[in-house]
């Protein structure tokens, strides 16, 4: 998966951490959470403020 992968990301994140509500993770932790995905092989570095919103976005979408 690579940041541009929003939705796939959000239905990973959504499966890992079912009871979670997206609008209470804050965006150092989002993007822990993401580099850490098995599935994740992207820099690391270029997750920033606008791409981890739209994921936060399609996380909400996908709960």
């Amino acid at each position: 998966m690579k940041w541009t992968d929003t939705y796939r990301i959000a239905e990973a994140l959504c499966d890992k951490f079912p009871d979670i509500d997206p609008l209470t993770v804050r965006f150092t932790d989002l993007h822990n959470w993401i580099v850490e995905l098995e599935e994740f092989d992207d820099d690391h570095l270029r997750g920033g403020e606008k791409i981890l919103e739209a994921i936060q976005m399609a996380w909400i979408e996908e709960r």
